[in-house]
């Protein structure tokens, strides 16, 4: 008569083999964050357009939107900070992404926002579109203030392939930029 026993070994194998299968169900395949995001991109879009009439034209002329709903900083020295949106092209959700961002300098608070990034250009929207990972720097020209008072495209901004519009701000942090922010492709 064979008697079966449990070793620690055997238990420890089996809880990371149970461990492994789970994560593999976490995907995002069949989950609702999809329906979650488009509902808040939505809202946005809506409030940006009540709220800045001018970007009506501005999403109009160009070739992709990236709709960050809501992005949330916090800093004390080091700060970062994270969002999710989506991509649309032609008013139609093509992908879904997450900004990620990392500071250090003189920073202390915390401050959520929602902003858009307009491609003006076919090659603009590529690059983002193709890259592994797209990081928005210094070249990136904005169309509302940080204080989200008013639109200041002119001609020369209309030129630039990029553009960014941050607004709906609540919290307490100095500034809104979204130099050092990283865009990645996901599956909600």
């Amino acid at each position: 008569m064979k008697t079966t026993r449990f070793t620690r070994r055997g238990f420890a194998l089996s809880g990371l083999a149970g461990l492994g299968l789970t994560a593999a169900c976490g995907n995002g395949v069949g989950s609702d964050g999809a329906a979650k995001i488009d509902a808040r991109v939505d809202a946005t879009l809506d409030e940006m357009y009540r709220e800045f009439p001018n970007t009506v034209s501005l999403s109009e002329k160009s070739t992709g939107m990236l709709i960050m709903p809501l992005v949330t900083k916090v800093g004390f020295g080091i700060g970062g900070g994270f969002g999710r949106g989506a991509l649309q092209v032609d008013g139609v959700t093509v992908d879904y992404y997450s900004n990620t961002e990392v500071s250090g300098g003189l920073q202390i608070g915390a401050q959520q926002y929602a902003h858009v990034l307009f491609f003006m250009t076919e090659d603009a929207l590529l690059d983002f579109r193709r890259g592994s990972g797209w990081t928005a720097g210094a070249g990136l020209d904005y169309v509302i203030s940080d204080k989200g008072d008013s639109i200041s495209a002119d001609t020369n901004t209309l030129r630039s392939p990029v553009l960014a519009a941050i607004f709906a701000q609540a919290g307490f942090q100095v500034g809104a930029t979204l130099e050092g922010s990283k865009y990645n492709r996901i599956i909600p």
